[in-house]
């Protein structure tokens, strides 16, 4: 991957994804346009290796037309991560899952407008991130993580997961890569919380971890998902378990959680 000498611009840039598409786009030569809504939470990618010279941050409302115009001026390609959540809503009980949707919503939107008026599309569809956070606060996803620890059960539920950095990595590959095209699904494993529970407890015994499932319902059944698509793009996907580990660690790096490892 080499980006000297374009300039590329990501949205939604001080999130947990973004954060680190910022890192990576910096490492390989490009400059970054990096729209933000809150310029106060940014100091973590300023202290980024190539952010003084090649970052530079713009602000910007996504639901305020034309505020994105400077941004996006001059830039090869936008890695559009940030995905606006409706607050105002008439009868919230009868759609409980407004951020799942408001995804849903976006990407069909992308995909009309691109078709019609020319602009070339991809987009990526990962599951639940999770993974090293370069952001100070918790994000929803890593979230996940966090709060089964302390608790007497665990959720009956079952997640496709897959590691921040090959998240990244696949956005840019998709980027670069000619071939590239359509939509891309990221996940390395489908898990339940009972498998995510059985690894941390292996991995550090003395974790206080729930040991029962919320209900008394059948396991929430896991599911396949393919991988083949987006190894073509050269993608080969951390293992779980890696990706479980780097996330409890980050986790006691940042001060959240705190106890003896194994």
């Amino acid at each position: 991957m080499s980006g000297h000498g374009q300039v590329v611009c990501v949205t939604g840039a001080s999130g947990f994804i973004a954060s680190w598409l910022v890192k990576l786009l910096l490492h390989h030569g490009y400059t970054i346009h990096a729209i933000v809504h809150d310029q106060t939470k940014v100091e973590h990618l300023l202290g980024l290796e190539g952010a003084k010279e090649r970052l530079h941050l713009f602000k910007a409302n996504l639901i305020e037309v034309g505020s994105f115009d400077s941004a996006i001026s001059g830039c090869h390609g936008v890695f559009h991560t940030a995905s606006p959540v409706p607050f105002a809503v008439e009868d919230p009980q009868s759609v409980p899952m407004w951020y799942r949707i408001s995804k849903t919503l976006a990407e069909d939107a992308a995909w009309k407008f691109c078709k019609e008026n020319g602009i070339e599309l991809i987009s990526m569809n990962p599951g639940m991130v999770i993974g090293p956070m370069l952001q100070p606060t918790l994000n929803g996803s890593v979230a996940l993580i966090f709060n089964l620890v302390g608790e007497k059960t665990f959720p009956n539920a079952a997640f496709g997961l897959v590691h921040v950095k090959d998240v990244v990595t696949a956005h840019i590959l998709a980027f670069e890569v000619p071939s590239a095209s359509g939509r891309y699904v990221l996940v390395e494993t489908v898990a339940h919380c009972s498998e995510i529970v059985r690894i941390l407890q292996e991995l550090y015994p003395s974790l206080s971890l729930p040991d029962k499932c919320a209900d008394d319902k059948p396991l929430a059944p896991t599911y396949q998902v393919s991988k083949e698509k987006v190894k073509s793009l050269g993608i080969s996907f951390i293992p779980f378990e890696v990706t479980l580990k780097e996330t409890v660690e980050n986790l006691m790096e940042k001060g959240l959680l705190s106890f003896k490892c194994k």
